[in-house]
């Protein structure tokens, strides 16, 4: 039961990690050594790099392993018509350690125009034979991400003014990414995981969100951001606990949100992470809507660890795919790693050639259990 299409059986979340020619440039560049000009080149050199070390392993997509990113969402939503980036006294706390102290917030009206990554997109595309894929970060993440007086614009009276919009926006986008060439977008998102925990949602309450109110906003916007989505287009989201330095935020399975992120979301496919206790069981696959002549959405089972380089036992991963069957069926099923390898240009404690190893393996038990 191999898949023609977006999600594949062996597929990946996006980042990889940085390597080491692009961590000089870009601290040389961070320096003021070497132009912009002269970073992109080395940029493009990498991102030419790994695109074939993704082919070569099996996979049937390839990203361009967010090389020209630092954050795999501030870059994003900084580049945003309205938004921007700033620096505040704090950083967001993983376990154990803290990132760099920086967000996001409103200055204007919220658009999608002449945005950088469009470029981004079409060098992979041009660079690739396999489906070229885009990751971009969700807009229900960008309103979770926002500091309470994160709004500096007349344009929207709070935080929750911005939805309308910010839908809007996230439709612009899917149409400037379809008229690059793009047919596999991913919205990578944060918000519904941290649902799923109560010490995210006191956090949230305490940033003066409305969490009892969240999911169904949500859901609301990121469907209205999907309308009109050309059908030849596949977008799927990939659902993350937090992924910096090897370490995480949240901790919860999806019961809490499985019925509307499963059952409601006009999603095609769902990248969920699964290697851990922390993600909970297979029972909330339950949710996930039957195959049928007018839908056939996909659940990409995260199995395999991006924040260790130790390999995983096959037969293990195997056993887990049968368990999850129980819940949905193995063809609505395909395999990942559970989350990008570098969230953000720092990276997971992992070596490359472990990293390569985890995605060859990928590819390997997805073609002994689908073929």
């Amino acid at each position: 039961m191999p898949r023609t299409k977006p999600p594949f059986r062996a597929d990946v979340v996006g980042s990889i990690l940085r390597t080491a020619p692009l961590k000089e440039a870009r601290a040389r560049r961070e320096k003021g050594e070497i132009s912009a000009a002269q970073l992109k080149e080395v940029e493009d050199r990498e991102i030419e790099k790994i695109i074939k070390k993704q082919e070569k392993v099996g996979l049937k997509v390839a990203t361009d392993g967010e090389f020209r990113r630092s954050w795999w969402h501030f870059d994003f939503y900084g580049m945003l018509d309205g938004m921007e980036r700033y620096q505040l006294d704090h950083g967001i706390q993983f376990h154990g350690v803290q990132s760099r102290m920086e967000s996001i917030r409103v200055k204007g009206k919220l658009g999608f125009s002449n945005h950088p990554m469009l470029e981004h997109f079409k060098f992979l595309k041009a660079h690739t034979r396999a489906t070229p894929k885009m990751c971009i970060p969700s807009p229900a993440t960008l309103h979770f991400r926002l500091e309470p007086n994160a709004v500096v614009t007349k344009e929207y009276a709070d935080r929750d003014a911005i939805f309308d919009d910010l839908a809007k926006t996230y439709r612009q986008a899917i149409a400037g990414f379809y008229d690059a060439g793009c047919r596999y977008l991913q919205f990578d998102d944060t918000a519904w995981a941290y649902l799923c925990s109560q010490a995210e949602l006191k956090k949230a309450r305490d940033r003066g969100l409305n969490a009892e109110r969240l999911a169904a906003d949500y859901a609301r916007v990121i469907n209205q951001a999907l309308a009109g989505k050309p059908a030849d287009m596949t977008i799927t989201t990939h659902v993350c606990r937090g992924n910096f330095r090897s370490t995480w935020i949240a901790e919860g399975g999806y019961e809490p949100v499985a019925e509307i992120m499963l059952g409601q979301l006009n999603y095609d496919g769902y990248f969920l992470e699964y290697d851990t206790a922390r993600a909970g069981g297979f029972e909330p696959l339950r949710f996930l809507p039957k195959s049928s002549s007018t839908s056939n959405k996909i659940v990409v089972l995260g199995l395999v660890s991006t924040k260790t380089g130790k390999l995983e036992n096959k037969d293990d991963i195997k056993r887990r795919i049968d368990e999850a069957t129980k819940y949905a069926a193995l063809d609505q099923l395909c395999l990942s790693p559970q989350c990008g390898f570098a969230s953000t240009e720092e990276g997971n404690v992992l070596a490359e050639d472990e990293q390569w190893a985890k995605l060859r393996m990928v590819v390997e038990i997805a073609e002994e259990v689908w073929g």
